[in-house]
């Protein structure tokens, strides 16, 4: 495969929303034969407040939902470790940093926290703000 896009929470509650930008670089991706991913957590912490569940179910059939196994959870704790960070505020954003980096290169973030995701992500994985 050419690559990861890897959404989180925002991006993936912009996607559910239809918005504009991130669903044409959801489909740019697609077009290319980027694979388009996000963790099980992420999924849980995105907002559906204003979605119908048909419509999230479908946008998660056709993304590639990753799982959180205890690789994955020793990865992300060693991330945090590395940068002196820990707690809730930075467990998702961990998780999803130690997915990115396992994934088929080149990998690109959309996220709204680009600050902690450019630093979880370590260079080489490019974040973009949505």
């Amino acid at each position: 495969m050419p690559g990861t896009l890897l959404l989180d929470s925002e991006g993936l509650s912009k996607l559910c929303l239809k918005d504009r930008t991130v669903m044409a670089l959801v489909q740019a991706a697609a077009e290319e034969g980027v694979r388009v991913a996000t963790t099980a957590l992420t999924t849980v912490e995105a907002d559906y407040e204003r979605v119908h569940p048909a419509r999230i179910n479908w946008i998660l059939s056709r993304i590639d939902v990753q799982d959180v196994t205890a690789e994955i959870a020793g990865q992300a704790s060693a991330v945090l470790r590395t940068h002196r960070l820990h707690g809730h505020k930075y467990a998702f954003d961990a998780v999803l940093a130690a997915i990115a980096r396992t994934s088929p290169p080149p990998v690109t973030v959309l996220t709204s926290d680009p600050e902690d995701l450019t630093l979880l992500c370590g260079p080489g994985i490019e974040v973009i703000k949505v």
